[in-house]
């Protein structure tokens, strides 16, 4: 055989090598002969490839019976991919005292109302990411005093939904951050940093919990719901009327539920883990970025009153579109008796 034959062949047989030990995109390693898997190979998804992700799987599950194009993941959202920055960074702050109950001195706001230095901390990080990026934007934070910007953006932030829940030890607990514009509320995230779950939303572009398309939940009727609220504390001169409210749900839907974190109780609403939400003076910062993960999953949100007025009134109903109408005849029923 001539020498060139034989680089010919040598070449053939590397390259037959290259293709059997050559794996497809996500194919799991085979299992070597010590007994450890091997972990498998991972692929980023462009923007693009995730798209294409998620038609598949929204098709598989039965929610495009017809020919309907789905928005692309939110995350490519420019003023939404902030938002998750500022979470994230607000969570980072929360992880580092997080069972570390004793190191840090609380102070009380009000009654049934604390603020540690967890609170501030994590607000000034995430306010120090928002004014380097966004300087003429208007800021509305829990702990800090409002500011007003040139431009018609403003933020809502509330870096530690669920102060009373961090401060005893009690695992659950969110960031929440919510751009609004002159239309209303532009984008928003959710950030639960102890499971690591981010819930995300882009007006006009759907929710998602990490990454992944979520919706409301199917629930037909108030009977079968469960629901989930909070008590007034703010505001105990409603608690009555809240009382009044929560004995009727208590008799009309399947169960309630009680947190300790709206925000994280307007994400389970969007995700479909809870039918509906009701609670009473809320701040905005509590409830602005959560309002939009359940409209972009599909629900409704509004006041008692059935009105837009959320923000204003901190009176907020959230469910689907089966839910929502019953549990405002609820409250309207139990306003007229009380």
């Amino acid at each position: 055989m001539s020498r060139r034959a034989r680089r010919r062949e040598s070449a053939s047989r590397r390259k037959a090598r290259v293709r059997r030990a050559r794996l497809p995109a996500r194919w799991p390693a085979a299992k070597p002969a010590g007994g450890k898997t091997a972990l498998p190979r991972v692929v980023r998804l462009t923007a693009a490839r995730r798209l294409s992700v998620a038609r598949r799987r929204a098709a598989a599950r039965g929610r495009t019976g017809r020919s309907v194009e789905l928005a692309p993941p939110a995350a490519l959202d420019f003023h939404l991919s902030a938002c998750v920055s500022c979470a994230r960074e607000g969570g980072r702050v929360l992880m580092d005292y997080w069972n570390r109950r004793g190191s840090y001195p609380i102070h009380e706001k009000g009654r049934n109302d604390f603020v540690t230095i967890v609170d501030r901390k994590a607000e000034e990080a995430v306010l120090g990411l928002i004014r380097e990026r966004f300087p003429d934007h208007s800021i509305m934070a829990e702990e800090s005093a409002p500011s007003i910007g040139t431009s018609e953006y403003r933020w809502y932030v509330d870096p530690l939904d669920g102060t009373t829940n961090f401060i005893h030890g009690y695992p659950l607990f969110s960031v929440s951050i919510g751009l609004a514009d002159a239309e209303g509320m532009r984008a928003a995230a959710v950030f639960d940093p102890l499971r690591n779950e981010m819930f995300t939303a882009a007006r006009g572009r759907g929710a998602f919990l990490n990454g992944e398309p979520i919706t409301v939940s199917p629930a037909e009727k108030l009977s079968q719901a469960l629901l989930v609220t909070g008590f007034p504390f703010r505001s105990l001169d409603r608690l009555d009327d809240f009382l009044s409210t929560f004995r009727a749900f208590t008799l009309a839907a399947s169960g309630i539920r009680r947190d300790g974190s709206a925000a994280i109780d307007l994400a389970y609403v969007a995700a479909g883990r809870f039918d509906g939400f009701w609670e009473m003076s809320l701040s905005p910062w509590d409830i602005a970025a959560g309002s939009l993960l359940v409209r972009e999953a599909g629900g409704t949100v509004t006041d008692f009153r059935g009105r837009d007025d959320f923000l204003k009134t901190g009176d907020i109903v959230a469910a689907n579109l089966n839910i929502h109408p019953p549990m405002l005849r609820v409250l309207r029923e139990s306003e007229r008796k009380g």
